[in-house]
């Protein structure tokens, strides 16, 4: 069986799949007479591509039970697409880089749960992972004409395991 690391989801570590959409280190500028703050430019939204146009959805995502294979990927060349959790829960995230898809780069992340996610464009990634309980998500998406979805079946299926890296567990992540 391969097991695939789970690691913390960071700025950094992300950086090669999209952003990581988080309050920490964002540019914040008070508008509405001082009364708000705009946390500024939390993704590049990209889905402009053949006519594309930016939607915006809400996906309910019913609880994986771990140990959970993980047998195939997606990804979506025309645009990015972004994930906004409205519930304070960890999930899992699983990528691979832009191109073609190298099995041996497939990486496993888990969020705080408040953290939010943007895949780049071309990205492969695994459908929601939600965690615990049923979980809604607003995801800002690509609509239009043109085929935007590629799912692969892998060569060899890799499992996301209770144990995270050393550093961490789930049960810390909150």
């Amino acid at each position: 069986m391969k097991k695939l690391a789970i690691e913390p989801l960071t700025r950094s570590a992300f950086e090669p799949f999209g952003d990581v959409i988080e309050l920490e280190g964002a540019k914040q500028i008070p508008i509405n007479l001082g009364t708000t703050i705009r946390f500024h430019d939390l993704a590049r939204i990209d889905v402009d591509d053949e006519g594309g146009r930016p939607i915006v959805n809400l996906f309910r995502g019913q609880p994986r039970v771990l140990p959970f294979e993980v047998s195939m990927l997606e990804r979506h060349p025309l645009g990015s697409q972004a994930f906004l959790p409205l519930n304070d829960r960890p999930y899992l995230v699983v990528v691979a880089p832009a191109g073609e898809l190298d099995e041996s780069a497939i990486r496993g992340f888990v969020t705080r749960g408040w953290q939010g996610v943007n895949y780049a464009k071309g990205v492969w990634h695994h459908p929601l992972i939600a965690l615990g309980e049923v979980s809604d998500f607003i995801v800002v998406d690509r609509g239009g004409e043109g085929a935007n979805l590629n799912e692969v079946q892998l060569d060899e299926p890799v499992w996301l395991m209770d144990e995270m890296d050393e550093s961490f567990s789930l049960a810390s992540v909150g």
